[in-house]
């Protein structure tokens, strides 16, 4: 039976697909926008705007996405004591991430003091950059689990006769897509890990507007694949 907190996570989670478009439409206006800031300062500046306020934007629909990471310390942390400390620290930083990012928006917005920006967005920032390291440990290690799976089904199949095929070959189905979903995580977090020590230590690659802007691309279509319904 699913809980208030149960329910409130699923229903934040609709806007999953939503948050996904709107980052496209951020990273793609920012690429235009430096295509064409020197040859087309005032086309540069409308698509200047839609990338900030497609970034507000998606903190509006972020509200309350730090339960998500609660919720699954609750319900599934993990299914050995590896995975389960990987999904705290994981976790963890996430839930720094989205709840400090709330208060980014607000300062951004101008309802608390602009002067809280720079620091909420360290912050976040931070947490984010810290979660991701663990989430990517977490995704290898799960791939790894899925490969010895996979190879030993194999082994089986070679050795064994053909009374359960259908079922193991099922089985290699879902550990194959099963691993295709954690590359796509993969690409995501490494994409969002760049974006993220952009904010916390800029530097000229980090910060170069076309990384950001196919890193913000990447880690938006890799959700769209995760997310779309099958």
């Amino acid at each position: 039976m699913n809980d208030t907190v149960d329910k409130l996570v699923i229903f934040l989670a609709k806007r999953d697909g939503i948050d996904k478009l709107v980052k496209t439409f951020q990273y793609v206006s920012k690429l235009v926008h430096w295509h064409v800031e020197s040859t087309q300062p005032g086309i540069a500046e409308r698509f200047k705007h839609w990338e900030v306020a497609s970034g507000l934007s998606r903190k509006a629909f972020r509200t309350g996405r730090f339960l998500t990471g609660f919720n699954l310390l609750r319900r599934s942390p993990g299914s050995t004591p590896t995975l389960r400390i990987l999904a705290v620290l994981a976790n963890s930083g996430e839930m720094v991430y989205w709840f400090f990012d709330h208060f980014l928006w607000l300062s951004r917005i101008g309802t608390l003091e602009p002067k809280f920006a720079r620091r909420m967005s360290f912050i976040s920032a931070f947490g984010e950059a810290f979660g991701y390291i663990f989430f990517i440990m977490s995704d290898f290690i799960q791939m790894k689990e899925g490969l010895d799976k996979e190879r030993k089904l194999v082994i089986g199949s070679e050795l064994e006769d053909n009374t359960n095929s259908d079922v193991k070959e099922r089985t290699l189905k879902e550990i194959k897509a099963e691993r295709v979903m954690r590359l796509m995580g993969v690409a995501a977090n490494l994409a969002d890990f760049i974006i993220a020590v952009a904010d916390i230590e800029p530097n000229p690659f980090c910060n170069h507007a076309v990384v950001l802007g196919i890193s913000g691309l990447v880690s938006a279509w890799s959700g769209w694949y995760r997310n779309w319904p099958s």
